[in-house]
């Protein structure tokens, strides 16, 4: 019995290696990826600090150590009073050492908002790509460029691992103030909670619209209703919601130049076209709020930086809040967690763990 059972583990590792040699083969290009993403994850993992030693650190800022327990304590909130799961995420701490830690990248064809999309086996299909090596984003981003797709490149503050790792606390984190932190932490926690495979769409404005929302919900429960930190995220919320209603406004306007072209138009021709409307999209949110939105603006790129891929990033992201926050206020009279439940079961998680 003991020879039949290592023949058959003999057996099941070459059947192993066999399709591991046949997946790699044929998934070269994903496996590499898929490779060098762990190795920056792992980077990461191991040089992460629990929580627990951070705080009982004697040489670590007290006023950092605040910023902790605000993270905890937004966690928490997200659990109990947003209905999302509990997790052992923001248990650990990195230090970044000043450092950006990882870049996401866009393309979209120059003359068409259409995204380009990177496939990955297990979690699916996504319009954007990480790297952990600067290096190797500004390679692809220069491949891509030669291949005509217009491109951004974006340092990200903080990414969801969907629940296979722990995600850690950043230290740039520390630095946000207190509603970029609720939001950003909400956000996060969201796809972790609940991701759909093969739709980002749907997940991106479904962790925007709960991060913003939730973060308005901890502000209030934190400071008060009427509190000078709520009213300013408000304000600066009204602001960005502005921005963002006018620019997917614009995207329809670029749609329609993109379909009125001809055959006989030249590719210069046609980028003229194209950067002409941009620029009068980018410069007329001087108009917006009665001009209040110019402070927002200087702190968005700058209009020469401006292409498709910088539009399908509010597509992605923001396009589509407006449906879940009309449900939840029709559908579910404002009971969040109510709404949040029944997410969870029309939307099943395909997180596979």
């Amino acid at each position: 019995m003991w020879l039949g059972f290592k023949k058959f583990i003999k057996y099941f590792f070459l059947v192993f290696f066999i399709l591991l040699v046949g997946f790699i083969a044929f998934n070269f290009d994903a496996a590499v990826y898929g490779f060098r993403q762990a190795k920056g994850q792992l980077k990461v993992i191991f040089n992460t600090r629990p929580v627990e030693e951070v705080m009982a650190d004697k040489t670590f800022p007290d006023s950092l150590k605040k910023r902790i327990e605000l993270i905890q304590e937004i966690k928490k909130f997200a659990v109990d009073s947003l209905g999302l799961n509990q997790s052992e995420n923001y248990t650990t701490f990195y230090n970044q050492h000043g450092k950006p830690i990882l870049w996401v990248m866009t393309a979209c064809e120059p003359f068409e908002l259409k995204a380009k999309k990177w496939h990955f086996p297990i979690v699916g299909t996504f319009t954007y790509k990480g790297h952990f090596e600067k290096e190797l984003a500004d390679k692809e981003i220069a491949e891509l460029k030669k291949e005509s797709y217009d491109t951004q490149l974006n340092e990200v503050s903080a990414w969801s691992t969907l629940g296979y790792l722990k995600d850690p606390i950043l230290s740039s984190m520390l630095y946000y103030s207190d509603a970029r932190l609720a939001s950003l932490i909400i956000h996060e926690l969201t796809h972790g909670t609940l991701f759909v495979k093969n739709n980002l769409e749907f997940n991106e404005n479904l962790a925007d619209f709960i991060g913003e929302y939730g973060a308005i919900r901890f502000l209030a429960y934190k400071y008060g209703k009427d509190s000078e930190e709520l009213r300013k995220y408000e304000r600066s919320k009204k602001f960005s919601d502005a921005y963002t209603k006018h620019l997917i406004r614009g995207t329809k306007k670029l749609d329609s130049l993109y379909h009125s072209f001809n055959k006989n138009l030249t590719i210069s021709q046609k980028t003229s076209l194209k950067f002409d409307l941009i620029g009068k999209i980018i410069t007329s949110t001087d108009t917006l709020m009665n001009g209040e939105i110019q402070s927002l603006r200087k702190s968005r790129r700058r209009t020469s930086q401006v292409n498709n891929a910088y539009f399908i990033g509010y597509l992605t992201y923001q396009s589509k809040q407006n449906q879940f926050e009309k449900e939840f206020r029709t559908k579910f009279n404002q009971d969040f967690k109510k709404y949040m439940a029944y997410l969870k079961k029309a939307y099943p998680s395909s997180i596979v763990f």
